[in-house]
C-alpha cells in the first residue's frame, strides 16, 4: 500500500512536489479523508485526542510547517504512538528580524508618521516624537532560538543593554557582549524601557504577562509580542495603554487571531499590529515547507524525523512499518 499523505493545503515553493515524488498526496482542506492518512500535514486545524481517535489506527505522524504546536495535543498523540513534527529552526531568523523591525518601527513612530501623511488628522506632532534605542534597556522574556537572536541583534547591532530571563537557561551561562541573564522574572520588566516576548504558548504561559508585569515596566515603556497572542493578557495591555502607563506596543500576534474588528488595539495610534507574518519571509517559508518534505522523506526512508516534539515517542506506530 503506498504511503498516503493528507495535507490541509498545498505547501508552496516546490515542497508538495517533492512529497508527491515519495507518496500519494491528497489535498483536503476539511480533512474529511484523514482516516486514510499515514501522515497528516495540518495548518489551522486543532488536533486533539478526539480528532486523533477519529483519524484511526493508520495515522502515524502529524506535521506542522512552523514552530508552534499549541493547536496539537502532542501528549495525546504520543500516547497513541503518533509522532508530531515541527520545524523549530526554520523561522528563527525571520521572526527575530520581524520582532526587531516592530521594535524599531514602534520606537521611531514609523507607522504614526505614515498615518499622518495619509491624512489622519487625529495625529499631532507630539505623537510622532520617537525614542532612541542606543543605550536603552531591552528586556527579553524567553531565550530560545528567537530570543537569542533578538538579544544579539539588539545588543551588538543597536547598542542596547539587554536583560534576559528564561527559567530553563542557566543564568550563569555565556552571552554576547551587552546581554545579561537574570534569574529574576520581574527584572525583565522593572528595569527595561522595552520588553519583547519570546515564549511558547503552553497552559502555564497563558497570560504569563498580565497587568502586574506590564505595570512593572517603567512609565513610558514599550512592549513587543511576536510569540503567541494568549501569552499576553490583551485586555490588560489595552488598559495600560489607555491610561498612558505604556507609550506603545507592537504585536504580530493577537488573541484571538485575527483580531476582532472592534479590538481597541486596531484604532490606537501608538500600536502597531501585523497579521502573524513574522515567519513569512522568502527563506523562512522555504525552510518551513521543505522541512516538512525533508522529514516525510526521513520516515519513509525508515529513519526518525529530525524535529520530533516528543522524541521519546519514536518509533510509535512506525515500528515495523514497511512502506511500499
Amino acid at each position: 500500500m503506498p504511503v498516503r499523505v493528507v495535507m490541509q493545503y498545498e505547501l508552496p515553493m516546490g515542497a508538495t512536489g517533492r512529497i508527491r515524488e515519495m507518496a500519494e498526496v491528497v489535498i483536503d482542506p476539511d480533512l474529511g479523508q484523514v482516516t486514510d492518512a499515514d501522515i497528516l500535514v495540518v495548518g489551522p486545524q486543532r488536533v486533539d485526542a478526539d480528532f486523533l481517535d477519529r483519524a484511526g489506527e493508520r495515522l502515524k505522524m502529524v506535521a506542522t510547517p512552523g514552530i508552534g504546536v499549541d493547536k496539537i495535543d502532542v501528549a495525546a498523540a504520543a500516547e497513541r504512538g503518533i509522532i508530531v513534527i515541527h520545524n523549530p529552526d526554520a523561522p528563527t531568523e525571520s521572526t527575530a528580524e520581524h520582532a526587531v523591525a516592530l521594535l524599531m518601527a514602534m520606537a521611531a513612530r514609523v507607522m504614526t508618521g505614515d498615518r499622518f501623511l495619509r491624512g489622519d488628522d487625529s495625529i499631532e506632532r507630539i505623537d510622532m516624537r520617537g525614542t532612541e534605542l542606543l543605550g536603552r534597556t531591552l528586556g527579553v522574556l524567553g531565550y530560545g532560538r528567537i530570543g537569542r537572536r533578538v538579544a544579539a541583534i539588539c545588543a551588538l547591532g543597536l547598542g542596547m543593554e539587554v536583560v534576559v530571563h528564561d527559567p530553563f537557561v542557566d543564568p550563569g551561562g555565556e552571552t554576547p557582549d551587552g546581554v545579561t541573564l537574570t534569574d529574576s522574572f520581574d527584572a525583565v520588566f522593572s528595569g527595561s524601557t522595552f520588553v519583547t516576548l519570546h515564549v511558547p504558548l503552553q497552559p502555564e504561559t497563558r497570560h504569563l504577562v498580565s497587568e502586574r508585569e506590564l505595570r512593572l515596566i517603567p512609565q513610558g515603556g514599550y512592549l513587543v509580542n511576536a510569540s503567541r497572542g494568549p501569552v499576553l493578557d490583551e485586555a490588560a495591555l489595552i488598559r495600560v495603554l489607555r491610561d498612558g502607563h505604556l507609550a506603545g506596543a507592537a504585536l504580530d500576534v493577537t488573541d484571538p487571531e485575527p483580531p476582532l474588528p472592534d479590538n481597541p488595539l486596531l484604532s490606537m495610534k501608538n500600536v502597531i499590529v501585523t497579521p502573524h507574518i513574522a515567519s513569512g519571509t522568502d527563506r523562512g517559508i522555504h525552510a518551513m515547507m521543505h522541512g516538512v518534505a525533508d522529514q516525510i522523506g526521513q520516515v519513509i526512508g525508515g529513519g526518525p524525523p529530525r524535529s520530533m516534539v516528543i522524541p521519546q515517542a519514536w518509533p510509535g506506530r512506525f515500528a515495523g512499518w514497511a512502506p511500499s
